[in-house]
């Protein structure tokens, strides 16, 4: 069976990121007080950002102060804020190398293309405006965390793709990314293919931890997987 549709992360992934989304979450827990690692921090790239807000806090505040559903609202807000302005305003933002020609190569045969995130819609919009990213020219969807019930591990975004582009079984479907929770998600959906990268937030050591069916250092690398499941087919 071919693969119909490839779901990409963004940041990280198809958007590169020198650890700015770890930053900025860092940066927003700080100014309500709570100092949190780089490190720590960069584990829950992937997430929703409240769930990883809420996990950050309870690693190191407690389970009462998790449990602050305001306070977690306001370090959300405060994070949405700054990371937006970072996507709109700041210098360096730029697509990893090859994104939109991948993009395009895959439209180019047959197969949608749709991107999913643990950002919220208003921060997923900056960051297709600023590159110039269009909806039927790059991409076929977008789906973002806070527009389904549950973001990742959940299976959710991937299955709201898979709705929106008419997709019929997830043994049509490859996702891509580079977090635990980016494979996490492709396996809970049940993707034929669950590729992880390894230039983004986890290194190949680690996303080797997860279920996974390939390991890739390029995006380019895509189009030969895809290309091989062309060729079997036919």
């Amino acid at each position: 069976m071919a693969i119909k549709l490839v779901v990409f992360d963004m940041a990280g992934t198809t958007v590169e990121d020198h650890q700015n989304v770890a930053k900025g979450l860092q940066g927003a827990l700080s100014a309500f007080g709570y100092e949190v690692s780089l490190e720590d921090a960069n584990l829950v790239m992937g997430y929703p950002k409240p769930v990883a807000i809420r996990g950050l806090l309870q690693q190191y505040a407690g389970d009462a102060i998790a449990a602050d559903n305001e306070l977690v609202a306001k370090i959300h807000e405060r994070f949405v804020s700054e990371i937006i302005r970072h996507y709109e305003e700041g210098e360096g933002i730029s697509e990893k190398q090859g994104a939109g020609e991948v993009f395009l190569h895959l439209r180019n045969m047959g197969i949608k293309v749709a991107l999913d995130t643990g950002f919220s819609r208003d921060i997923a919009d900056a960051i297709l405006r600023r590159l110039n990213w269009e909806k039927g020219v790059h991409y076929d969807s977008s789906i973002t965390s806070d527009e389904v019930a549950n973001g990742r591990p959940f299976p959710d975004m991937i299955l709201r793709a898979m709705d929106l582009l008419q997709i019929d079984s997830a043994d049509e479907v490859a996702k891509v990314g580079d977090t635990h929770s980016d494979l996490q998600e492709g396996n809970a959906a049940g993707c034929r293919y669950v590729i992880g990268i390894t230039t983004g937030a986890y290194s190949e050591s680690e996303l080797n931890k997860e279920k996974h069916t390939h390991l890739v250092k390029t995006l380019d690398e895509i189009i030969d997987i895809v290309s091989e499941e062309e060729m079997a087919v036919y």
